[in-house]
């Protein structure tokens, strides 16, 4: 694919400003900046948009840089040989970059409720592909902090909806009316506990009744959408922040009722280990290390009985003979999941950590099928998880069923929770081979995992030094030889042209493409 862009010659800077930029002009990223400069130059108007300018102006990196513009998605494309479009419920450009850099870029929209005379009793959002102008755009979305745009040329952030002075107050609130606002898109409600967590932020005490209000809603939202969201809340950084504002509007209850249960009948000790671990958690994704999907699910679930209403520590020891059975499945299924993952790079056996190249999920998959324009009568099958403390496979299977979760993912979180026992020595079997173990795909998410729980619990540090010092001295040579030769001759191509790099645990790299804000 062409990189057009990336070959140009850096824009030269506008004519003098009156005065000095509000954003320093080194902290923008030059591609996006050559985009906006681009499609300026095309004829259409266009800024930096959302989150960028949110985190810029709290003094945060962010983590990537959108656009929004007036041109329209084929509009876009044409101008940029570079990109191409995507979205189902509405239509983005991706501009790339070397290197996997995106650009995304959207056309200026307005809510598709302002062409309403009367508002209907239902205010769920079914489209949201009503063009609009600059002004428009901001309004439609959902908090003021998340309504900036920023001009690169005149150096100043447009503000059509006060989201400058919410972010000098230090304040998560609604564009508009909070109740409103939820009902259109009751996902909404995490959202604003995402950027409080992440950024520091109280959440406006309207905005926060809505929430409570609304908070039974959000099942009625996409469950992929759902599943995505609940993703974004543990690897943010802030998951610990996360969780207790999930407790406090009531959207544990609603979104996991069998964490929020047994939390509940455990008392204050289970849940303050519980939040350890996520503080353990929010400590190596603060250092640049984003744990799998697999990790994070793990992670949330590890509290959960491993039979229903059965605490791990009450489990008997299982005799010899089910830890031989539990020994063949780990290894079974994980020769599966490497078998499986052939000739695909985002999902192939990584033996030295585990990295997700790919995001699984798109938070843009449309949030339901409006009756008249659905092919059959049959709607999405609404977020739901049984109730009470049941064990983690039970919740995971419920996440496949109803909320697409990939069955990669909840076998491999499945595996990496049936592997804490063997990593703490809780289980010991006969004929077991730490070397043979450390050597399968899913072994460094599991001990990551088994790391989190040895900050939360203060209890299995020599056995989690022994298992690393294990893992480091494993010649993975042969077996990557073994990989290459199962792959086909283009993926090895490809492979060898970048080989990848040492990493310590189950997660992936940062990258400079999406997740989306």
């Amino acid at each position: 694919m062409p990189h057009d862009t990336a070959h140009e010659v850096k824009a030269a800077p506008p004519a003098e400003r009156k005065s000095p930029p509000e954003i320093a002009d080194e902290r923008l990223d030059p591609d996006a900046v050559k985009v906006v400069r681009r499609l300026r130059r095309a004829g259409f108007t266009a800024y930096l948009v959302g989150g960028c300018v949110r985190d810029l102006l709290l003094g945060m990196q962010p983590k990537d840089f959108d656009v929004a513009t007036s041109a329209h998605p084929n509009q876009v494309k044409e101008t940029f040989r570079n990109s191409r479009l995507i979205g189902r419920r509405f239509r983005l450009a991706h501009v790339y970059f070397r290197g996997g850099k995106i650009i995304e870029v959207s056309t200026f929209r307005k809510s598709p409720l302002d062409e309403l005379a009367d508002l209907p009793q239902d205010l769920l959002i079914r489209h949201d592909n009503v063009f609009g102008s600059a002004e428009e755009d901001a309004r439609r979305r959902d908090f003021t902090i998340n309504g900036l745009f920023y001009d690169v040329d005149e150096g100043r952030v447009v503000d059509h909806v006060g989201g400058k002075a919410d972010l000098a107050q230090r304040l998560v609130h609604t564009i508009g009316n909070p109740d409103v606002r939820m009902r259109e898109d009751p996902v909404r409600i995490l959202r604003a506990i995402r950027f409080a967590a992440k950024c520091g932020l109280r959440i406006e005490p309207e905005t926060l009744v809505a929430m409570k209000k609304h908070v039974a809603e959000i099942p009625r939202c996409a469950p992929p959408r759902v599943l995505e969201e609940v993703l974004k809340l543990l690897r943010n950084g802030a998951s610990r922040r996360c969780l207790e504002l999930l407790r406090d509007v009531g959207a544990l209850r609603v979104l996991l009722p069998p964490v929020a249960d047994h939390l509940e009948r455990h008392g204050a000790e289970e849940a303050a280990r519980h939040l350890r671990a996520l503080d353990a958690l929010d400590a190596h994704v603060r250092a640049g290390e984003i744990p799998s999907d697999a990790v994070l699910l793990a992670t949330l679930l590890a509290p959960l009985p491993p039979a229903a209403g059965e605490a791990v520590a009450e489990a008997p020891e299982p005799p010899p003979d089910e830890l031989d059975e539990l020994d063949e499945e780990l290894s079974e299924l994980s020769r599966e999941l490497d078998e499986a993952a052939d000739g695909d790079p985002a999902h192939a056996p990584l033996l030295e950590g585990a990295l997700r190249i790919g995001e699984t999920h798109d938070d843009r998959i449309e949030p339901t099928v409006p009756q008249a324009l659905s092919v059959s009568a049959a709607q999405p099958e609404p977020w739901s998880l049984p109730q009470g403390a049941v064990a983690p496979e039970v919740v995971l299977a419920e996440m496949v069923r109803t909320a697409r979760l990939p069955r990669r993912i909840a076998e491999r979180a499945r595996l990496v929770l049936a592997a804490q026992p063997l990593l703490s020595g809780e289980r010991k079997k006969r004929r077991f081979s730490p070397q043979a173990f450390v050597r399968q795909s899913i072994f460094p998410e599991a001990l990551a995992v088994f790391e989190l729980s040895v900050a939360a619990t203060g209890r299995g540090a020599d056995q989690l030094q022994k298992w690393q010092a294990i893992f480091a001295g494993q010649d993975f040579s042969q077996l990557e030889a073994e990989s290459d030769r199962r792959r086909p001759a283009a993926s090895r191509s490809s492979s060898s042209a970048a080989p990848r790099r040492r990493r310590r645990r189950g997660g992936r790299p940062r990258r400079p493409s999406k997740p989306r804000s």
